[in-house]
C-alpha cells in the first residue's frame, strides 16, 4: 500500500469514528508503530487531525476560514450524501439545475445521476462536470472564467458574466456556515459572487448544509435565510435548532 493510500484511509477512519488507536492502525496496516508516528504526525500538520496519547483524535474544524478541499471531501459524506437524497426530490425530469462548488453539490450531482436521464447542469465546478460526463442525457453547461486550482472552480469577472446569462429552474446553493443573525456564509471570495448570480438569476434556490453548518459564521455573508425557499439537512440536526429556525419562518427539511 502507498503512503497516501494509508493516509486516506487514516482521514476517513478518523472522519467516521471521531477517534483512532495507533494500535489499530498498525494491525490493519501491518506496519510499524514507528511508520504509524509518522503517519500521524504528517496528518496533524496537515490540518487533518490531532495526536493523543496512544492514537489520534479528529480536529476541531474552524468554519471561520476556508478548509481545503481534501479535507472537506472526506468529512461528513454520510450525511451529504443523505442531504443529497432529500434535496433531489424538488427535482423533476428536464429542470434546468444550477449548482456551485462545494463537496455538498458533488454528491447532489451523483444523486441527480441516479435518478434522472435528462436535465441541464449549470456549474463553475469541475469534479461535478466530470461526476455528469457520462450522462448522455444531460446538457452541461460550464462556466467559463478562470480556474482556481485548489477548488477545481472557476473563478472570476468572466465566470460572473457568463452566469449572468443563464436562467436555471433551480439553484442547490451550499454554504461554509448559517445563522438565523447573520445568514448564510461562505468563506470563498471569488466564488461568493458567481453563487450570488446562481442565486439571483434562478426561479427558485434551495440551501443545502449539512448539520455541522449550522450556527457557524463563515467569512463572508451571501444572503439572509429568509431568501431562499429552504433549507435541506441531515438527520442529525438539533430538532431544537429546527424549531427555532420555524419560528423565525424558516423551513429545515431532515427526513
Amino acid at each position: 500500500m502507498f503512503v497516501q493510500q494509508r493516509h486516506q484511509l487514516i482521514i476517513q477512519k478518523i472522519n467516521s469514528d471521531k477517534s483512532i488507536r495507533a494500535s489499530e492502525l498498525m494491525e490493519a496496516f501491518g506496519v510499524s508503530f514507528e511508520t504509524i508516528r509518522r503517519d500521524l504526525e504528517h496528518l496533524e500538520n496537515a490540518g487533518y487531525l490531532q495526536r493523543v496519547h496512544g492514537g489520534a483524535i479528529l480536529k476541531e474544524l474552524d468554519y471561520s476560514t476556508e478548509i481545503p478541499l481534501p479535507i472537506r471531501e472526506s468529512i461528513y459524506l454520510t450525511e451529504k450524501t443523505e442531504l443529497s437524497q432529500l434535496a433531489v426530490r424538488y427535482v423533476t425530469e428536464g429542470m434546468s439545475i444550477a449548482l456551485d462548488v462545494s463537496t455538498t453539490n458533488t454528491q447532489i450531482a451523483k444523486a441527480l445521476k441516479a435518478k434522472f436521464d435528462k436535465l441541464t447542469i449549470i456549474t463553475n465546478s469541475l469534479p461535478i462536470i466530470n461526476e455528469l460526463m457520462d450522462m448522455p442525457g444531460y446538457t452541461l453547461v460550464m462556466i467559463g472564467g478562470v480556474i482556481r486550482q485548489e477548488e477545481q472552480s472557476i473563478i472570476g469577472d468572466l465566470a460572473e458574466e457568463f452566469a449572468s446569462r443563464f436562467h436555471a429552474d433551480l439553484f442547490f446553493m451550499s454554504m461554509s456556515g448559517v445563522t438565523l443573525e447573520d445568514g448564510i456564509t461562505d468563506n470563498a471570495i471569488g466564488e461568493v459572487q458567481v453563487k450570488k448570480i446562481m442565486q439571483a438569476k434562478a426561479k427558485r434556490t434551495i440551501a443545502l448544509a449539512d448539520s455541522s453548518k449550522f450556527d457557524q459564521v463563515s467569512l463572508l455573508k451571501v444572503c439572509g435565510c429568509g431568501e431562499v425557499e429552504r433549507f435541506v439537512t441531515d438527520s442529525k440536526i438539533d430538532l431544537d435548532l429546527v424549531a427555532k429556525y420555524k419560528r423565525s419562518g424558516i423551513e429545515i427539511v431532515y427526513e
